[in-house]
């Protein structure tokens, strides 16, 4: 199993509204609004926001479950495995060329703040590791990234 963390996020919500949102994967429907959002669009590279949006667009969320394309791997799908209120949710994947694991742990700051970290525990072998490690790392910033400016109201 290959490990990977992203940076620790400041979210300006509270712990229980992040994870409220994060709970329930309906309530993360929200990013096919935002990604025309300019200050969304500013974090995508230079030519892929056409790519990024058709993929957003083809995203499907349940309350436990979320499917869509990951680029060149096909589709990937994920679902809620198990829930620590206000404190992480831990998912795992069900359709996947890799099999892997993935939680996003949600920690106070204050009142009114929090932060997040997402962490992904993906199986690889050696060769798999050599490939993945950069796109697995990068995709777990991004997907921190996106996690803090989803609107948690």
């Amino acid at each position: 199993m290959a490990k990977y963390e992203s940076q620790i996020k400041q979210v300006p919500y509270t712990q229980s509204a992040v994870y409220a949102k994060v709970a329930d994967l309906t309530n993360l429907a929200v990013i096919k609004e935002r990604i025309n959002d300019p200050k969304v669009q500013e974090q995508i590279p230079a030519g892929k926001i056409d790519e990024v949006r058709k993929a957003i667009e083809q995203m499907d969320f349940t309350t436990d479950t979320a499917s869509g394309p990951a680029g060149p791997v096909g589709n990937i799908s994920v679902q809620i495995v198990e829930r620590e209120p206000e404190k992480c949710v831990k998912f795992a994947s069900t359709s996947s060329p890799v099999s892997f694991k993935l939680w996003i742990q949600v920690l106070p700051t204050s009142e009114t703040s929090s932060k997040i970290k997402v962490t992904i525990d993906a199986d690889l072998n050696f060769f798999m590791k050599q490939i993945l490690e950069k796109p697995l790392k990068q995709g777990v910033d991004k997907f921190a990234d996106m996690l803090a400016m989803i609107p948690y109201e």
